[in-house]
């Protein structure tokens, strides 16, 4: 298997896409989206999350690490390790997209009106969950709420 950083990148954006435009493709009604959320909420970000520590374990460089910004520099300035990252940013992402559209049809709001959240967590993975958890906070006070597992 072919662990280049090109290869990865290319390969995992492209699943991706494809993943989330299912994710948006999948009303809660339609009869595939249970089959669609299984894909984009567990099997995908498990197998991005294999291919993430298979990318670490080849890639990782002397000096990187989390302990302070230079470490995370120099993990970042090895190519296979960032593309590592950008492989753990894709599965968070999408589970948290998942998750969300999920939600959502438990809270019984309508497939168009998370689709915006859904692109914004696409484009830009937390700000999409705060736009999720403010919006929800508008429709249902907080103590409303059930905790837990009704995040």
């Amino acid at each position: 298997m072919d662990l280049s950083p090109d290869t990865v990148f290319r390969l995992a954006n492209g699943l991706a896409l494809l993943a989330w435009l299912a994710l948006l493709g999948s009303p809660p009604a339609a009869r595939w989206t249970a089959r669609t959320w299984l894909l984009t909420g567990r099997a995908l970000p498990l197998a991005f999350s294999v291919l993430y520590v298979a990318m670490l374990a080849v890639h990782w460089p002397a000096g990187g690490g989390f302990g302070s910004p230079a470490q995370v520099r120099a993990l970042f300035d090895e190519p296979g390790a960032l593309v590592a990252g950008w492989v753990h940013y894709l599965a968070f992402d999408l589970f948290v997209g998942t998750w969300i559209a999920s939600r959502a049809a438990a809270l019984g709001w309508r497939h168009w009106q998370v689709m915006p959240v859904l692109a914004l967590t696409f484009l830009f993975g937390p700000a999409g969950l705060l736009a999720f958890m403010a919006l929800r906070l508008l429709r249902e006070p907080l103590s409303s709420m059930k905790f837990p597992g009704a995040l």
